[in-house]
This record gives C-alpha cells, sequence and structure tokens, in this order.
C-alpha cells in the first residue's frame, strides 16, 4: 500500500484539510479537490445512495496520494469496510459508532492478521496490482490505513470512553449534525450540550491519543475548530460548496444590473 501522507501527518501531531463528496461522481472531481489543495475526500456512502461500482471509480480516478481517499461506509460491517479497502480506499469511517465492540468490529473488518481478520487478496487494486513480498503488504496496510470512527449519537458519547481505548483506531471524529439530533436538540449545534460534547470528545482523543476530527461548513468555523484542537478537518462537500460558489457569484453579478428606466407613457382623456 502507498505510504498515507494524512495518516502520517495527523498522528504525529499534524493538520489535515480536506473534504467530502456528496454528490458529484464524475472521473474529474478528485483531481479538481487535488488541485485546489485538498489533502483527502471522503467518499460518501451513507447519505448518498452511492454503489460500490460507483466508490470503486471515484477511488481509481482519485490521484495518490497526492489526495488520499477515504471512505465513508453506510455501517460497521465486515463486507463494507473490507471491500473498500480492497478498491483502494486509503481510511475508512464508520458513521455511529455507539459501543467498543463496534469500534472493535471496524478495526477487525479492517485489520489483516496477527491485528484483525481482514481477508487476503493481493495483486489488486489496494496494492496497486503490484507484485511486492506478501508480508510487506500486509505490514503496510495494517500501518497506512486510517481508522476512523464517528461519535454522534447519545449512546455513542455515554460509550466515549470505551470507544476511544480501541487500539488502532486512529481518529474520533464528532458529527454535529446527528449528535445534536440525538440530544433532542435538532439544528442546535450552538446548544450547551452539543458543545459539551465536543468538549468531551477533544478530551478522550487527548486522553487516548487519538486525532480529533469535524466537518465545517465555512472558512471561520474551520478556524474556529483548528484552535479548538481539531486536527483532521473536512472543509464542507461538493455540493454545498457548488452551491454557495454560484449563489455568492450570480448575486454579485446581477448586483451591478442597471435597473431599466421607468417608462412614461402619456394618456389622453
Amino acid at each position: 500500500m502507498l505510504a498515507n501522507p494524512v495518516k502520517q501527518k495527523v498522528v504525529s501531531g499534524g493538520v489535515s484539510i480536506g473534504t467530502m463528496m456528496f454528490e458529484f461522481n464524475t472521473t474529474g472531481i478528485a483531481r479538481i479537490a487535488a488541485n485546489a489543495g485538498a489533502d483527502f475526500a471522503v467518499y460518501d456512502m451513507e447519505h448518498t445512495g452511492w454503489d460500490i461500482e460507483t466508490i470503486r471509480m471515484l477511488i481509481a480516478t482519485t490521484p495518490k496520494p497526492t489526495l488520499v481517499p477515504i471512505v465513508r461506509i453506510p455501517t460497521t460491517q465486515y463486507h463494507f469496510v473490507s471491500r473498500v479497502l480492497d478498491m483502494g480506499a486509503m481510511g475508512v469511517m464508520a458513521p455511529m459508532v455507539e459501543t467498543a465492540d463496534e469500534a472493535r468490529l471496524l478495526v477487525q473488518s479492517a485489520k489483516y492478521p496477527p491485528i484483525g481478520r481482514r481477508g487476503a487478496a493481493f495483486g489488486i487494486a489496494h496494492d496497486e496490482y503490484g507484485t511486492e513480498s506478501i508480508p510487506d503488504v500486509v505490514r503496510s496496510a495494517n500501518s497506512e490505513s486510517l481508522i476512523i470512527a464517528q461519535i454522534e449519537t447519545a449512546k455513542g458519547l455515554k460509550n466515549l470512553e470505551e470507544i476511544a481505548s480501541v487500539a488502532e483506531i486512529d481518529v474520533l471524529w464528532i458529527g454535529l449534525y446527528d449528535m445534536a439530533s440525538s440530544l433532542g436538540l435538532p439544528g442546535q449545534m450552538d446548544h450547551p450540550q452539543v458543545q459539551s460534547a465536543v468538549d468531551r470528545v477533544l478530551a478522550a482523543c487527548r486522553s487516548h491519543n487519538k486525532v480529533p476530527a469535524v466537518l465545517v461548513t465555512s472558512v471561520e468555523e474551520g478556524r474556529a475548530q483548528l484552535r479548538r484542537g481539531f486536527r483532521l478537518v473536512a472543509f464542507g462537500g461538493d455540493v454545498w460548496i457548488y452551491q454557495t460558489a454560484l449563489k455568492q457569484g450570480l448575486a454579485a453579478v446581477r448586483s451591478d444590473l442597471t435597473p431599466p428606466p421607468s417608462s412614461t407613457k402619456e394618456t389622453d382623456f
């Protein structure tokens, strides 16, 4: 497996900033993101309806390792974890991890023995169709794969310390929107209860040597979360970035339009 610069950076105390993909499943989207300066792209299977063939195409057209492809699977099950890694994903994100057992299942599904139970297939996409020594490939894959558990429910928050203590989980990613909804506060990400949950995730990351991660939707929010201590940050998603830029651009162009003169037509009585 290729060296994973995002994992190497964040586990050594650095910061990595990327983006998420929800809508534009094209052969160029990854190169566009890479040329824009993103470190990673999270291809989402939880909310998009993208099937495994779509994910395969997106990973195959990602300029690795300039842009590190990460896949958010729909749920923590072996066949989702192992398949996206076999297709060449360099990281896997599991949504709504609520127990240490689920975190351990994620690790077991992602790692080759003796750490986990990932099935063996070599000379395929994940090792660039190479012919390298299998022991070397196994060691590289186990070392370089980035494993992300999302903490985004009240139950996950209750079991946070146990989840954070699971070895080989690299990142705890707080899902602010789901966390707010789970706490009975939909859309209220600034509510003190939600912000307390954020503080707890950050504290657990410090205690258990995990990397804290979050999605942000604006430059101001991104700067604030970096100051707060997050070290893996996704700046928006393709559909929202496009919509925001288009809306702002259209408004700016329209602002220069000169209203037509009012019509003054004389009427005979």
